[in-house]
């Protein structure tokens, strides 16, 4: 094991990457912008070193600032955690050229998954199904695009290989749109991802978004911890997330489960990683697989009793996995509302000093937050600043577990979208499950249009 571990990322992923190294005995660095000096895991961990300022371009993404940092405390390995370089296959290849041990999966895997197009073809060949489309990248003659459009049938979204985020896509209706929406999507993947190249899918008109974690060691074991629905979302963006899936057969679960786990075989995957769906009528479709730890991870460990970052960090000191797939046993529901420093239902940032900070608690509650009373949320990063989970024994217990939680949430000082998921928490679709990906944006529109009559 590891007796060193530096942090490169911030908030709240970073705190909860210092606790699971401390529960298992593992000295910390966090490295920090200047903005970021007071932040509570720069005082809880083991040492600290500042890497630039403010900017992410020169702090959280400055490869070499981060490279020295591990050199000059020692440290053994680096946790990316999610977001900035978590996923950037440059950079876990110079961890490794540098002596370090990268903990997450190799930068052949990151950079096979990080591309849409070869991870779908990589999908295919491991028998995962795959959202109908164009095989691979579209040609370069307009005549061939027609044809591909025509054989998967209106409507259609133009994807950038390289996209991600809910970024660098466009959804297409007719066959008049077509050239113009990928020549408009090629452009905008170049300047955005440095890649031009896009792909074409099926448009689903009414999908879930469920997604299937995994867990693979360097020994040729996988195991999939079931599933999350994070169908709530506004801009591609995720709002609430929860484990398992309301209304979806088990059977179904665990035949898509198997088949990434086998596809993690297949692919040498090391690590954690989540294999992303669409689904719709009874069909999973893979969109992308996010090879690190996810946001929403906790509702996968409190229904299954598994730490997953401390499974990463294992995994990444080249032990086995110390489970296999029938040991995994699914119990209870949970939820998770990400709580971010925004205006409820206009969702401007609201950076600012927090006055008064109360988190509830209570049977079945956790709150992973990297805040605390007095604290000034810096202006230069993602709204986030929390994740509220409720857990109980069947979903409706959960929700009524979040209401009360939410309830006794004091945020004071700025805004925070803790009102949306109030009412959200009361919604009657919401409480039936199984919404789709549009029904958020839908009932904010609709709320919108009940504002301006």
């Amino acid at each position: 094991m590891f007796e060193k571990i530096l942090i490169a990322n911030r908030g709240e992923i970073a705190l909860r990457v210092l606790r699971a190294c401390r529960e298992l005995g593992i000295r910390t660095v966090a490295v920090h912008s200047v903005a970021d000096t007071e932040a509570k895991y720069v005082k809880l961990a083991d040492e600290s070193v500042c890497i630039g300022p403010a900017a992410s371009a020169l702090s959280y993404l400055n490869v070499p600032a981060i490279i020295s940092a591990a050199e000059v405390t020692d440290a053994e390995a680096i946790h990316p955690g999610y977001g900035f370089l978590s996923e950037n296959a440059d950079f876990a290849e110079r961890v490794e050229q540098s002596g370090f041990a990268f903990i997450g999966p190799r930068a052949e895997t990151i950079r096979l998954m990080g591309d849409k197009v070869s991870a779908k073809d990589a999908m295919k060949a491991a028998g995962v199904p795959c959202v109908p489309g164009s095989d691979g990248a579209l040609p370069e003659d307009p005549k061939e695009i027609v044809k591909i459009a025509r054989t998967v049938g209106y409507p259609v979204i133009i994807k950038a290989a390289g996209g991600g985020g809910g970024r660098g896509m466009r959804v297409v209706h007719t066959e008049a749109a077509l050239l113009n929406a990928v020549a408009t999507t090629r452009a905008e993947a170049q300047a955005a991802f440095g890649n031009p190249v896009v792909y074409m899918e099926k448009f689903l008109e009414h999908p879930r978004h469920v997604e299937i974690q995994v867990l693979a060691d360097e020994h040729g074991n996988a195991v999939y911890l079931g599933e999350r629905d994070c169908s709530m979302q506004r801009r591609h963006q995720k709002v609430i997330e929860e484990a398992p899936a309301p209304g979806i057969d088990r059977k179904a679960i665990a035949k898509v489960g198997e088949r990434c786990a086998e596809a993690c075989r297949k692919i040498g995957y090391r690590g954690a990683g989540t294999f992303e769906f669409l689904f719709e009528n009874g069909e999973f479709y893979f969109i992308e697989m996010n090879t690190r730890v996810q946001v929403e991870h906790p509702v996968t460990e409190l229904i299954t009793g598994i730490d997953i970052v401390q499974a990463q960090i294992r995994i990444a000191a080249n032990e086995k996995l110390w489970f296999n797939q029938k040991d995994i046993t699914f119990r209870g529901h949970s939820i998770e509302c990400r709580i971010n420093a925004e205006d409820p239902f206009k969702f401007t940032p609201c950076p600012g000093k927090i006055t008064n900070w109360h988190t509830p608690g209570g049977p079945g509650i956790r709150v992973d937050s990297h805040v605390y009373n007095g604290y000034t949320i810096p202006p230069h990063y993602d709204s986030m600043i929390g994740k509220l989970i409720a857990y109980g024994d069947t979903r409706e217990q959960a929700i009524r577990r979040m209401r009360i939680a939410l309830s006794e949430m004091v945020v004071e000082g700025i805004k925070t979208n803790v009102p949306l998921h109030q009412e959200l928490m009361l919604d009657a679709r919401f409480i039936e499950g199984g919404t789709s990906i549009h029904y958020l944006e839908h009932k904010l529109a609709d709320r919108n249009e009940v504002k301006k009559s």
